[in-house]
């Protein structure tokens, strides 16, 4: 089962955190009310919008330009996902742990969103395995910016740049228990490979039980009204085992031709 903390009465309210937005830091009465992401989304009002949008372009290129400058020599790495709300002595942080240990020792970076929960357990275990720890955060009314256990950072204001680079920059995608924004990216991930947008990309679901009432749905269900193809269900590989996710992920690329990292050790 799950375990999560209740966030509403542990956040604390924006005024009295730091406030990422991009690389800056706001603090107190310089807390912004409303989000960059929501404020290029929200179409009501003037028309303000047709004199401002064309200066975003600018902002939006110089996102995409800091995270590919920051990750292009990265490496190898996966993407792993999980829940913000899973507290530090949960399964789920445990879990995240050794997904990241074991991600290091196949000779793959870290990347998660750099959020606390399942996203810091995971960085945490890259760490103290001696690897690379990477965060993608975002601008969040919610989040108190990267967890202590990313070495590596890239704070971001639009989601849609984030996104980009999950994919550009990983082997492959490991899926732990999640809310709404880790169903997004898993989506999006199945969505690309399924649209052969990226090819040889592994996505592994790690959690049976959290994770099976979901598939049984897109199979007895999904699949069954036609609205999804049941070949593209393949897609998805769901496991209990830490070192068999990572197994996935290492035969992926051993059949794309990318091979192992230096030094780089093959999951038993």
């Amino acid at each position: 089962m799950t375990r999560v903390t209740d966030v509403s009465t542990e956040t604390p309210r924006p005024q009295d955190r730091d406030y990422y937005q991009g690389p800056v830091v706001m603090r107190r009465s310089k807390v912004p009310g409303s989000t960059t992401d929501q404020r290029l989304l929200d179409s009501r009002g003037s028309a303000d919008w047709l004199h401002t949008d064309p200066w975003r372009v600018m902002r939006i290129q110089s996102e995409f330009v800091n995270g590919f400058g920051a990750l292009a020599e990265l490496g190898p790495a996966v993407s792993v996902f999980g829940s913000a709300r899973s507290a530090a002595d949960s399964p789920e942080y445990r879990l995240a742990a050794e997904v990241g240990s074991a991600l290091v020792a196949a000779g793959y970076a870290v990347i998660t969103g750099g959020g606390p929960g399942a996203m810091e357990g995971a960085n945490k275990g890259a760490l103290e395995a001696g690897g690379t720890s990477v965060g993608l955060g975002i601008e969040l009314p919610f989040e108190a910016g990267l967890n202590p256990h990313v070495d590596l950072g890239v704070n971001f204001r639009y989601f849609f740049a984030r996104k980009t680079m999950f994919v550009k920059y990983a082997c492959g995608f490991i899926v732990l228990p999640g809310g709404f924004g880790t169903l997004d990216e898993l989506f999006e991930a199945v969505t690309l490979v399924q649209t052969q947008k990226v090819t040889s990309f592994p996505i592994v679901l790690v959690g049976s039980e959290y994770w099976g009432g979901l598939l049984d749905w897109l199979r007895d269900t999904a699949a069954r009204s036609g609205t999804v193809n049941e070949k593209d269900l393949s897609l998805l590989t769901l496991t209990d085992d830490p070192q068999e996710a990572v197994r996935v992920i290492v035969e992926a690329d051993q059949v794309a031709g990318r091979g192992y990292r230096r030094g780089a050790v093959h999951p038993e």
